[in-house]
């Protein structure tokens, strides 16, 4: 015969084990450097092709307007973007 406690028991180990992650968690750090790497290598790929051909690129990317080097403002651009992934 069962008690009350033995049922309460079981229902709270049952529980603790229904609220365990079925996957594995996924490493955010991971993720941001990738498709920051990503966003970075097409951002700047952009702005040398225009930079090549004496066009504004700076007025293409986001967040660039104000930066003075490429680099600056390929890395200002890819941070805006990833603001508006969130």
């Amino acid at each position: 015969m069962t008690t009350h406690a033995d049922e309460f028991a079981d229902a709270l180990a049952n529980e603790r084990i229904g609220a365990l992650p079925t996957t594995k968690p996924r490493n955010d750090s991971v993720t941001f450097v990738g498709i920051f790497f990503v966003s970075f290598v097409v951002f700047l790929t952009i702005a040398l092709c225009a930079q090549m051909v004496a066009l504004p690129w700076r007025s293409w990317l986001p967040g660039a307007e104000g930066q003075k080097s490429l680099v600056g403002g390929v890395k200002t651009s890819v941070y805006t973007f990833m603001s508006y992934l969130n």
